[in-house]
C-alpha cells in the first residue's frame, strides 16, 4: 500500500508567551491508502485538535502534514476550501444535514458544489444510496428518519465525490447502541468494499474496535498504538480496554 497521509513533528500551541497551552506535542505518523485508523484518548488529550489540523480547520504551530505529497500546512488560506472540497470527506457527530432538504437533496448538495453534470447526479446518488442501504428514505426529510439513517446519509454525502480521506469525528456520539452498531458495520463495509481511507476520532472502545489500527493520545502525545492484525473484533476490543485503563479512558460493551 502507498502512504496517503503523513504527519511530521506536528505541534499545536494555544495562547500567548505568558500562558501557552500545548495541545499537540511532536506527533508523527503515517496512514496508508485504504487503512481504517482510529484515534483515541481521554477528553483533552488532543485528538479533536489533531483532526482539525489534518483537515486544515486549525493551523499547526510547527511541523508538516502531507496528503499524497501536498503539504497542507503550506496551502494558502484562500485555497483551503477548495482543497478540502476536492480531497476530504467529513462525518460529524451531529450529522450537519439541512432539514429543509430531502435526504436525496442533502446528498446532491455535495455534487452541486462540485458542479457535477445534471444528468450524472441522480445515478450517482442512487448508486451510493444502494451501498449504504438508504434507497427507501431518499425522498424523506432528515426529521422523518432515525439518527442512524441520518448518519448514513451524512456518510453518503461525504463519500459521493470519492474523497482521498474520510474524516469522522465521534460519528456514533449521538446514536443509541443499535444505531451505532449498524453505522459502524456500514463504515466497515465502506472501508472493505470501496477501499475508503478512514480516520476516525472516538473515545469509545466499541466504536474503535471496528478500526484496523488505533493511535492512543495522552496529553497531546502518542502514548502507544494497537494493530488489529488477525484478532477478532472482540479480542481487539479487550486490548483497547487494557490500554484505556492505563491512560484513563472509558468502558463500553462489545457484542
Amino acid at each position: 500500500m502507498s502512504t496517503i497521509l503523513k504527519l511530521e513533528h506536528i505541534q499545536k500551541y494555544y495562547g500567548n508567551e505568558g500562558n501557552i497551552t500545548k495541545a499537540i506535542q511532536d506527533i508523527s505518523f503515517s496512514v496508508e491508502a485504504g487503512e481504517f485508523l482510529g484515534i483515541m484518548g481521554a477528553s483533552g488529550s488532543g485528538k479533536t485538535t489533531l483532526l482539525n489540523c489534518i483537515s486544515a480547520i486549525d493551523t499547526v504551530s510547527a511541523g508538516h502534514i502531507y496528503l499524497e505529497g501536498t503539504d497542507i500546512t503550506e496551502i494558502k488560506p484562500k485555497s483551503l476550501a477548495r482543497f478540502r472540497r476536492e480531497n476530504l470527506g467529513f462525518v460529524f457527530q451531529d450529522f450537519n444535514l439541512l432539514d429543509t432538504l430531502t435526504i436525496s437533496e442533502n446528498i446532491a448538495l455535495a455534487l452541486a458544489i462540485h458542479k457535477t453534470p445534471a444528468q450524472d447526479v441522480e445515478p450517482r446518488i442512487w448508486d451510493m444510496a444502494q451501498k449504504l442501504n438508504i434507497c427507501d428514505i431518499l425522498n424523506k426529510y432528515p426529521y422523518q428518519v432515525s439518527g442512524g439513517q441520518k448518519q448514513r446519509c451524512a456518510c453518503a454525502r461525504a463519500l459521493i465525490n470519492n474523497p482521498r480521506l474520510l474524516l469522522a469525528d465521534e460519528p456514533t456520539g449521538a446514536l443509541d447502541s443499535h444505531s451505532s452498531q449498524m453505522l459502524l458495520s456500514t463504515m466497515q463495509g465502506i472501508h472493505e468494499q470501496m477501499g475508503a481511507t478512514i480516520l476516525m476520532v472516538t473515545h469509545d472502545a466499541f466504536t474503535a474496535s471496528y478500526a484496523n489500527r488505533i493511535l492512543f493520545l495522552r496529553d497531546g502525545e502518542i502514548f502507544t498504538e494497537l494493530c488489529k492484525g488477525h484478532d477478532s473484533r472482540s479480542a481487539f476490543f479487550n486490548k483497547i480496554l487494557n490500554v484505556l485503563t492505563m491512560i484513563g479512558g472509558g468502558q463500553s460493551h462489545v457484542c
